[in-house]
C-alpha cells in the first residue's frame, strides 16, 4: 500500500460521503442544524479517520483508526435510521448498502491486517 487513497475503502468511504450530502440536502430545513449535521460530522469521520490510521507509522495504530472509522461508520447507520423511521427516506434508497458495503471491506481490512 503506497497511501490511504490506494484502499478501496477508502475510495467507497468517499463516495458514501458524497451521497450523503446529496441525500441529506432533501431533508427537511428545521434538521439543518440537528439530524443533517450528525449524518454529516459521521460519515466525514469514515474517511478521515482511514486516512490518519494509514498515515501513523504503526500497524496497531492503523488498526485503532479503522475501528474508529467502524464506530462512526455504526454512528451513521443509527442515524439513517432515525432519518428513515421520521419519513425523510424511503425504504428504496439504497445508502444502506452502500454503508454495509464499506462496513464488509473495513471489517476485511482489519482481519487482513491483525493476520499479516
Amino acid at each position: 500500500m503506497k497511501t490511504h487513497k490506494d484502499l478501496d475503502v477508502w475510495r467507497d468511504s468517499i463516495e458514501l460521503v458524497t451521497k450523503i450530502y446529496k441525500l441529506v440536502q432533501y431533508f427537511p430545513k428545521e434538521e439543518k442544524f440537528g439530524l443533517v449535521d450528525q449524518i454529516k460530522r459521521a460519515a466525514i469521520s469514515v474517511p478521515s479517520n482511514i486516512a490518519e490510521g494509514a498515515a501513523r507509522s504503526s500497524k496497531r495504530e492503523f488498526i485503532q483508526f479503522l475501528y474508529i472509522s467502524l464506530g462512526s461508520l455504526a454512528e451513521l447507520e443509527t442515524h439513517l435510521i432515525i432519518a428513515k423511521n421520521l419519513g425523510f427516506l424511503d425504504d428504496k434508497n439504497k445508502i444502506f448498502c452502500n454503508l454495509e458495503k464499506v462496513k464488509s471491506l473495513l471489517l476485511g481490512l482489519i482481519k487482513y491486517l491483525k493476520n499479516r
